[in-house]
């Protein structure tokens, strides 16, 4: 049934479409009083993930069955008076890479299909003690090893605003799903890019947690080695900066501490030698120019900032993805070579080609013993420093040189021999070698209608600060705008 909620304009607003552009906050609230049940917003998700996501491909394991038969049981809770948490029969996604009891966590990978998880990642062990409804699991590359989605088991996914472009990664799905609108909200993960990438591709909200701020117990793959550990976030992708800080408070180890923002300043990144589109730039000096009326701020690089991609680089290459490569291949011999030829030639491969090409990158660009020992002296004397740069400052900077371009360009900009990734990663790779919180808002779109995004990062313990600016520049900004 399709119920008529008002006219504006010339343009009904049903109540699908309304539940659709819904934010987790608002819909919580709606089901707390009685304006809409559980039920029936899940109901209204299903019906849109059934519809849209045929050209699209984000989700690639539902379990809409048990999603209604547990909407339905919020719902007679909440008239038995007895409903509790912040997220009470609330519907949202998972990225596949995070474990959910009943459901398969395969990483994209053909050997993978049919394991299925016995018990809960710890953050969706979380969001379902607060009432969370899981609708399903979203796309990623194989082994979340790429900045784009597209794997050898479920395919490629697309972007809601252009198909022909990317959605990003590796979480992709999850970034497409909240952008049309096909749950509340999601969580997704992030060690190169791979919450930011995609929420500024596809014009979604995207928190980056900061170093040992989240749980990654029940996130497939395991991260190798303790400086790989330090560049994971896990964190929200949803439709406003409100959700990504409840969410965010949520699955944190610790909640983030309330703060006075008049305490911050800002620095904002200015142009540098890296590529940047003239949109790009024109979006960021707007949100500069913006910033600046409100609060000191300046145009500033920040410390280590050009070596960042490097370091990277080599910290994803320790030990030339060995476990990876075990992964990905499992009891069958280890030949990214071979299969990446033989993918490029016939097709025929088990692993997509950016998987096995990215596997042969890492055993180029291996660090020697001493190298690494270097890479662990920098990046700890580095700590210090970043962290005293940022001790009462947040730091705007652009995501990526440009909005999503065709499917397979950001691979070709980033996976070369040549080291291109040391221009087209370094916005991206701070935040991730320093360990440091990133928020990402939607705040425009280029002259072909593809959305722009930006980030804001700050040190750890400094979350809420981040939040509330965020949530200033979203007012200004119009951020989220729901693609379908």
């Amino acid at each position: 049934m399709t119920v008529v909620i008002t006219l504006t304009g010339n343009t009904m607003v049903t109540e699908e479409q309304k539940i659709l552009s819904l934010d987790a906050s608002s819909l919580a609230k709606m089901i707390a009083n009685k304006e809409i049940t559980s039920y029936r917003a899940t109901k209204i998700y299903i019906e849109h993930i059934k519809k849209v996501n045929p050209a699209l491909n984000f989700l690639v394991e539902n379990r809409f069955g048990a999603a209604l038969k547990e909407a339905s049981e919020a719902d007679r809770i909440l008239n038995e008076n007895n409903a509790t948490g912040k997220l009470f029969g609330v519907p949202m996604s998972m990225k596949e890479s995070f474990d959910v009891a009943g459901m398969q966590t395969t990483g994209g990978l053909l050997n993978r299909k049919g394991i299925i998880s016995e018990t809960d990642a710890d953050i969706v062990r979380k969001l379902k003690d607060e009432g969370a409804i899981i609708l399903g699991k979203t796309n990623t590359p194989a082994l979340c090893f790429c900045q784009e989605t597209d794997n050898k088991l479920y395919g490629r996914t697309n972007n809601p605003w252009d198909v022909t472009c990317t959605a990003g990664g590796s979480s992709g799905g999850e970034a497409v799903l909240i952008a049309v609108g096909g749950a509340a909200a999601g969580v997704g993960s992030d060690i190169g890019g791979s919450i930011r990438f995609p929420s500024h591709f596809n014009g979604v909200v995207g928190f980056k947690s900061g170093r040992d701020q989240v749980s990654s117990s029940g996130s497939f793959p395991v991260e190798n080695n303790e400086l790989e550990k330090r560049m994971l976030g896990i964190g929200p992708i949803t439709k406003t900066v409100e959700d990504a800080k409840l969410i965010y408070n949520i699955i944190a180890n610790t909640p983030a501490p309330n703060q006075n923002l008049s305490n911050f300043s800002v620095s904002v990144l200015p142009k540098m030698d890296y590529p940047l589109s003239a949109e790009t730039e024109a979006h960021l000096e707007s949100v500069f120019s913006y910033v600046k009326s409100h609060f000191e701020t300046e145009r500033s690089i920040p410390p280590l900032f050009n070596e960042t991609s490097q370091l990277w680089q080599e910290v994803m290459s320790i030990d030339g993805a060995k476990k990876q490569k075990e992964l990905a291949y499992g009891d069958k011999p280890i030949q990214p070579i071979r299969s990446f030829l033989y993918e490029k030639i016939r097709g025929n491969s088990e692993l997509h080609h950016y998987l096995s090409w990215a596997l042969i990158g890492a055993s180029l660009f291996k660090p020697s013993g001493k190298r690494v020992t270097e890479i662990t002296e920098i990046i700890t004397n580095g700590d210090k420093v970043v962290s005293e740069y940022l001790h009462d400052k947040i730091l705007i900077s652009p995501i990526y040189h440009s909005a999503a371009p065709k499917h397979g360009g950001v691979f070709k900009e980033i996976f070369s021999i040549r080291k291109t990734f040391r221009l087209y990663l370094p916005y991206i790779s701070y935040a991730n070698v320093w360990g440091l919180p990133s928020l990402t808002i939607p705040v425009g779109k280029d002259n072909s209608g593809m959305p722009i995004g930006i980030q804001l990062m700050c040190k750890n313990g400094n979350e809420d600060a981040v939040f509330k600016l965020g949530e200033l520049i979203e007012k200004e900004f119009q951020g989220y705008v729901r693609s379908k």
